[in-house]
């Protein structure tokens, strides 16, 4: 399948996958650090960014997006890649480390270790969110984010550093969730969502100390899903790429390190 991306650095391949009405640009504050080492290849969900949707007929669950990253490897002929995600594409990389097709994944406070009542949250945050993002006019979407108290109205469930998030960064990634039209049906299908199988490659979570989408308490969960301790993002929220970039960078290529060629 093919998909947006964007392309830096040398060395093993690193997929970098974005959460739920987001788009690659949510890796840039990493990227060049990781490409420093790291062919690093950031994709575009299909139905998010400028991705083209699924085919028709195929419904937007965490599994068929994690097919079309699979296929969209072989299409690239990028064989044996590292994966790390966030979010939605947290869980992404720990299914694709479940069927075996990656040589590691490294999940950022990942989908699918809630309780009912956290699940509700999630999705109740999630659509307020996009509601927002849809009936924002442009004019005023920028001058929010031109503004610290704005930026922290808009971003503060998502990063614990809003001061951090460029201004440019905030409506794009504005415009990314108000257009998302996989949005709506990836949301929904979160109701049925289990942790993966059993991982068949080496993996690593770590959640941010601050999350307030994805609460804290369900790194206990993913911790004992996964047999191993979950790494604590010290000064960071749900989507850590802004809030400490170079301690998000370190983490992926740390998760990594040893399997690479």
């Amino acid at each position: 399948m093919e998909l947006a991306y964007e392309r830096r650095g040398t060395g093993a391949p690193l997929i970098l996958i974005h959460g739920v009405g987001h788009h690659w640009q949510a890796w840039l504050p990493v990227l060049d650090r990781l490409a420093a080492c790291r062919d690093v290849i950031a994709i575009d969900l299909p139905g998010f960014g400028v991705s083209p949707g699924l085919p028709g007929g195929t419904p937007y669950t965490a599994e068929t997006l994690a097919d079309a990253v699979e296929s969209f490897c072989e299409l690239m002929g990028v064989r044996g890649a590292h994966v790390a995600g966030n979010s939605l594409g947290g869980y992404i990389a720990l299914e694709l480390a479940a069927r075996g097709v990656v040589r590691t994944a490294t999940a950022l406070s990942p989908a699918g270790f809630w309780s009912g009542p956290e699940l509700v949250w999630c999705r109740q945050v999630l659509r307020g969110l996009r509601a927002t993002a849809r009936a924002l006019p442009p004019e005023q979407a920028i001058r929010a984010a031109e503004n610290p108290l704005g930026r922290a109205l808009s971003a503060g469930l998502l990063v614990a550093r809003p001061a951090r998030l460029s201004p440019t960064a905030l409506v794009a990634a504005t415009q990314a969730l108000a257009g998302s039209a996989g949005f709506d049906e990836t949301l929904e299908s979160f109701a049925g969502l289990m942790p993966p199988g059993p991982p068949k490659a080496p993996i690593t979570i770590a959640w941010g100390e601050h999350d307030r989408l994805l609460l804290r308490r369900q790194a206990v969960r993913a911790a004992k899903w996964s047999g191993q301790r979950v790494k604590l993002l010290h000064g960071c929220g749900h989507v850590p790429m802004s809030d400490d970039a170079e301690l998000v960078a370190k983490i992926l290529i740390e998760g990594s390190a040893g399997f690479v060629d």
